[in-house]
């Protein structure tokens, strides 16, 4: 039987306790953000190029998990999917402590490097969706807007914060303060799961449809948001990298400016989706992140591409739940699960091919040239949410 759905008269609060799960997942994965390239490059002496794909090995993962993780969420809840992600992470930590442990042999370093990659993938994959539908369960699917959009800020929050302090536990406590760390998040997000009540969707007259059938329908909006993705991907994974190129200081800076503001998106153009509806503020969205990108794409101090990391991270922040409503809405109630997996598996690709595609242009042409083409991919994006409009007006 369906588990009944509750409604406080104000769910912000309550959110918290499902949201928190997310925080802590991408809290672990920005930790090692901001050093890992920098570690791989410049430690372990392997060209850009590689440091990239080794990143991006985590969205490959990802990628192949989404699917899985929708499916669990749809048929036992999202409680499956949380525990099975805190414990992937937990076990992040130990193999990160290893592959430090070996930084005497690149070779071996990097293999275990590529191991906590993978599992790190495969931890987000099911955490990715998993908090949002579980609090669509409890509060019903009129809240999806609010939902979606405080789990971003939990995410991109977390991201930024886990980045910045990830320099400073490097710096004092080695990447063995950073393992342990891990380890000890992971595990508490698993004892927490395992205190709440799992919940399932309420049962539709319509037939669960295939995850492929499912991604179809979302694939329109999730390309767009793949495009629009490859601004922050480039940050979150290059701009440490970017700011020693120019001989800048505390590139990490970046990520959390870029948190800063996207949080306060979110929170101060919460209605904003309701109010002009969902591909309008997409577009509003790209614009705005299209400039910032530009802005870091000229700064010649590092103070004037903070401004710019700040203004992408306004732009960026309601990029996801604008078109994930609009996403949303061409699926029934019974394939949510498979809809958010789906749709988030852009947000993956785009993360996933940010690696190699940027590391490639950074190696043959220049760390300068990056941010020029990350431009250059978000104005695409931009071009497809206007069709798109065009199409839902027809």
């Amino acid at each position: 039987m369906d588990a009944t759905i509750d409604q406080p008269k104000d769910i912000s609060l309550s959110l918290i306790s499902y949201i928190f799960f997310t925080f802590i997942g991408y809290f672990i994965i920005g930790l090692s953000l901001s050093v890992l390239p920098i570690f791989i490059h410049q430690g372990l002496g392997f060209s850009m190029l590689v440091a990239g794909i080794v990143i991006s090995l985590q969205y490959v993962m990802t990628f192949v998990m989404r699917a899985y993780s929708g499916k669990i969420v749809d048929n036992k809840g999202p409680k499956p999917a949380v525990l099975a992600s805190m414990l992937s992470f937990s076990a992040t930590g130990f193999i990160l402590m290893a592959a430090f442990y070996f930084k005497f042999s690149p070779v071996t370093s990097l293999m275990f490097l590529v191991v906590t990659r993978l599992l790190t993938g495969c931890a987000e994959g099911m955490i990715g969706a998993s908090p949002i539908n579980w609090a669509i369960m409890k509060f019903g699917e009129q809240h999806t807007a609010k939902i979606i959009s405080y789990n971003g800020v939990a995410c991109y929050g977390a991201l930024a914060l886990g980045a910045s302090l990830g320099i400073l536990i490097i710096k004092h406590f080695s990447f063995y303060g950073l393992g342990f760390l891990i380890v000890i998040l992971g595990l508490i997000g698993y004892f927490l799961a395992r205190t709440k009540e799992n919940r399932t969707g309420k049962k539709s007259v319509e037939p669960q449809k295939s995850f492929w059938t499912v991604l179809a329908k979302v694939a329109p909006f999730g390309a767009c948001l793949a495009l629009g993705g490859l601004g922050f991907a480039t940050i979150s994974t290059f701009i440490t990298l970017y700011y020693d190129f120019h001989h800048w200081q505390n590139g990490a800076l970046c990520l959390s400016v870029f948190g800063i503001l996207f949080v306060v998106s979110r929170l101060v153009f919460s209605n904003a989706i309701n109010r002009f509806g969902g591909i309008n503020v997409a577009i509003a969205s790209l614009a705005v992140e299209t400039l910032g990108l530009t802005i870091i794409c000229l700064a010649t101090h590092p103070y004037l591409a903070l401004v710019g990391a700040g203004i992408t991270g306004l732009g960026f922040s309601l990029i996801f739940p604008a078109l994930g409503v609009m996403a949303m809405k061409t699926v029934p109630s019974s394939n949510q699960g498979s809809a958010l997996a789906g749709y988030g598996l852009f947000i993956d690709i785009s993360l996933g091919i940010t690696g190699p595609l940027i590391g490639g242009v950074a190696d043959y042409f220049g760390l300068a040239y990056i941010f020029p083409f990350s431009i250059a991919i978000v104005l695409i994006g931009l071009g497809l949410a206007y069709f798109l409009k065009s199409k839902l007006s027809e």
